[in-house]
């Protein structure tokens, strides 16, 4: 039961996420039926894109990273006050 109301709330989710026919006009063609509102005014807004994008992926790969191996060996750490467990 509870699959088949996931389902249904999905598959409403994605009709309800698909741009509407005039905003698929004012899209290029890689965006078409992804994107609402007016399309990119030029190619500077592709590469500010991208460099979002690249600085996104850096970042969480070094959240993940330092998430998983810190490095900080010491004892006096700063994180040890808050990592006690007594």
């Amino acid at each position: 039961m509870k699959k088949g109301i996931l389902l249904i709330v999905l598959f409403l989710a994605a009709q309800v996420l698909n741009a509407c026919p005039l905003c698929e006009q004012k899209q290029p063609k890689i965006l078409r039926g992804i994107a609402h509102g007016a399309g990119p005014e030029s190619q500077w807004d592709y590469a500010i894109v991208w460099v979002t994008v690249i600085i996104t992926v850096v970042s969480f790969v070094y959240a993940v990273k330092y998430l998983f191996k810190p490095g900080e060996t010491e004892t006096d750490h700063i994180k040890r006050a808050f990592l006690t467990f007594e």
